[in-house]
């Protein structure tokens, strides 16, 4: 189950973090914005059990995976930006 629930918050983080950070270099497309912020949630669970902030079967709540979601459509922004 926390699989799945990382999934539908990075889906949600995915869309707020697009309202965050509108401009050029990000995804226009819902797919690869869903995608990026549920990547985002993976990666802030995994920061944050590396952390300690989290459990072991803990994931990331709706303020962190916005942020990991924020910080994904950043990477993801400048490296589009290079190529």
């Amino acid at each position: 189950m926390g699989i799945i629930w990382t999934i539908v918050i990075g889906f949600v983080a995915g869309i707020i973090a697009k309202f965050v950070m509108p401009g050029d270099n990000e995804p226009s497309g819902f797919v690869m914005t869903t995608i990026l912020g549920i990547v985002g949630a993976f990666v802030a669970s995994f920061l944050g059990r590396g952390l300690g902030w989290y459990g072991p079967e803990d994931g990331a709540g709706l303020i962190g995976a916005v942020i990991g979601a924020v910080i994904v459509l950043a990477i993801y922004g400048a490296m589009r930006r290079r190529t």
